[in-house]
């Protein structure tokens, strides 16, 4: 679910591998009609042996979370609601979200328009490649920006806003790119992301009653947010025992609402294994991302993750990724802030980090201290 989730490595992207190994990586184009047939993987979807994917693994006990009693406006009901947000945001960062009130039509709208676009020829879907440094536009896996632990996935995404002033800008992105036949297919997304940025801010007001600084804090901060909607596709693989549809790492973002198609795959790495987070069509799986867990000064944890994929079906998710508005200045609430529990981590804004994950560094369960780093060289 990360912006750019391709190796567990830390090192910097500015250490450029050789030339030749760069040229011939550019070359390798992920056509998934053709590549999930194929018995021989090309190498560079290989991952490492302490790496490579694990199908039989224990199941995550995820809390959830009832968003019906909670905008009842219970009292007892939004303390308990917080109280399990609280406890699983502490160990691990992730719960589900049922009763949500999101319309179940749109959900099985949203996964089905994806094979619209997805299963036409890749030189259809190329008219929205993604540039270099960008993170809007299609990409088949990352071949190239990457030459090495390649994703067995492809994805598209678009940005929105949630400006105060009506925009159509996740509507308009995807007719003007992909054409007039895509016009419904922008419209879908247009009002899910609209539902989910609604839920999102929603689920701040928990986060904030949870960490005891109110429940406008944080919804005050991610209003007008400028957030990110990925559409994750992954094909069967004939050798899904060697490659990783998407590799470990924790999310740059704040928070990521994601929804599952029936087909599994997603797994956590909670108390130094790898669990599963069973598909539930009636839930979001929500986990916390890197940008709030400096806001909350590191009580709340962004969590390792990764998916895995199979040999017969084709896995779709629809990953919401809550970003602040540019202007923003990330920086936790002075309640979370005293000489027992000083600042983790400096300020910044969220197109600083975003900056750093496209152009500086391959986003992993390490970016945020590595970001750290690289912020405090700068003012040196």
């Amino acid at each position: 679910m990360a912006i750019e989730c391709i190796t567990s490595s830390a090192k910097l992207m500015t250490q450029k591998s050789d030339k030749n190994e760069n040229e011939e990586s550019s070359k390798l184009v992920f056509d998934a009609s053709f590549l999930k047939n194929q018995l021989n993987l090309p190498k560079r979807f290989i991952w490492p042996d302490d790496e490579k994917p694990c199908m039989n693994v224990p199941e995550l006990d995820v809390p959830l979370i009832d968003f019906k009693n909670f905008l009842s406006g219970d009292p007892f009901a939004a303390m308990e609601a917080s109280k399990t947000i609280g406890e699983a945001c502490e160990k691990h960062g992730f719960f589900l979200v049922v009763n949500h009130g999101i319309d179940t039509k749109l959900i099985e709208h949203a996964h089905s328009y994806m094979n619209d676009f997805f299963e036409v020829p890749l030189s259809q879907k190329q008219r929205c490649q993604r540039k270099t440094g960008e993170h809007c536009g299609y990409a088949s896996s990352f071949t190239g920006r990457f030459s090495s632990n390649l994703p067995w996935k492809e994805t598209l995404s678009f940005q929105f806003s949630d400006e105060k002033n009506p925009s159509h800008i996740v509507k308009d992105y995807l007719s003007n790119t992909l054409g007039e036949d895509f016009q419904q297919f922008g419209e879908v997304y247009q009002e899910y992301c609209e539902a989910m940025s609604k839920l999102s801010l929603g689920i701040m007001e928990l986060l904030g009653m949870s960490l005891g600084v109110g429940k406008e804090c944080f919804r005050d901060f991610f209003e007008e947010n400028k957030s990110i909607m990925r559409l994750n596709y992954y094909p069967p693989c004939q050798k899904p025992d060697l490659t990783l549809g998407t590799g470990p790492h924790c999310d740059p973002t704040s928070l990521t609402i994601l929804h599952q198609d029936q087909v599994g795959g997603l797994q956590v790495f909670v108390d130094n294994e790898w669990h599963s987070i069973r598909p539930n069509f009636n839930a979001f799986v929500v986990n916390i991302g890197d940008t709030f867990m400096a806001l909350s000064n590191g009580r709340y944890k962004s969590c390792l993750h990764r998916a895995v994929v199979n040999n017969k079906t084709t896995r779709k998710s629809l990953a919401f990724f809550l970003c602040p508005k540019g202007d923003k200045v990330v920086s936790p609430p002075s309640e979370l802030v005293n000489d027992l529990t000083p600042r983790i981590y400096p300020d910044f804004t969220w197109p600083m980090l975003l900056e750093f994950t496209q152009k500086h560094y391959r986003a992993d369960m390490r970016t945020l201290e590595a970001f750290t780093k690289w912020i405090q060289q700068k003012q040196n």
